[in-house]
């Protein structure tokens, strides 16, 4: 069975995430995520995709600061999940993104050596995955994840990508995001979850925003 297949063995709807584990609002749109898994009947799975190799195409466009990142800081982590995965399985990813996730951003240690080495052992996994941060030998099965995510959605968005199976007859919904701040619990989740559902599912539909007033609250 395909990794995006419209089934799970669990029998619930699938729900396919792509995340880069650098990006905040990722994060904080996976949060949601896993709470919408509590109140509707979905099971996500998780897949990467690279904010690094997403703006390769325009790095002269971007500030000193983001570009310098992209060309640095943001290879590792990512590189680490892929790597994880390639070497224990798709089984790994989601919980290995949930605690690089809780330390990068949650407890503030960023992208840093410890804290993937943290990560790492917070799942039970070899310390010596880490060493994937520096090395382009999984690059060929990150960048196929990341056209997998990013194809459905277009290059004019960023991480993350969702998508889920559509109405009878309509085929694959997808979108990137949303962008929320903090993470809505319970049936608040829900009812987001059921109103982008219905807004993606309109094949019209492209965009609907306002302007973010606040950062990232990680709770």
């Amino acid at each position: 069975m395909s990794e995006t297949s419209g089934t799970t063995t669990s029998g619930k709807t699938p729900v396919d995430f792509w995340f880069d584990p650098l990006c905040p609002w990722a994060w904080m749109t996976s949060r949601w995520v896993v709470e919408v898994e509590k109140v509707r009947d979905i099971e996500v799975r998780w897949h990467v995709m690279s904010l690094a190799v997403l703006n390769e195409p325009r790095l002269d466009e971007l500030p000193d600061e983001y570009r310098d990142m992209m060309a640095t800081t943001a290879w590792g982590p990512v590189r680490v999940v892929v790597a994880a995965r390639e070497q224990h399985g798709q089984e790994v990813v989601g919980p290995l993104y949930e605690a690089l996730g809780k330390r990068i951003h949650n407890q503030g240690e960023g992208t840093t050596p410890e804290a993937v080495l943290g990560a790492l052992a917070d799942v039970g996994l070899p310390a010596s995955l880490a060493e994937y941060a520096e090395k382009d030998t999984y690059d060929t099965e990150l960048r196929a994840s990341h056209k997998t995510g990013i194809d459905k959605v277009g290059q004019d968005v960023g991480t993350p990508v969702i998508a889920v199976p559509g109405p009878e007859g309509q085929g694959e919904v997808a979108f990137f995001g949303p962008v929320v701040t903090p993470a809505p619990k319970g049936e608040e989740a829900a009812r987001l979850w059921d109103g982008t559902l219905l807004v993606a599912g309109v094949s019209g539909f492209y965009e609907l925003k306002r302007t973010r007033t606040q950062g990232p609250i990680f709770d």
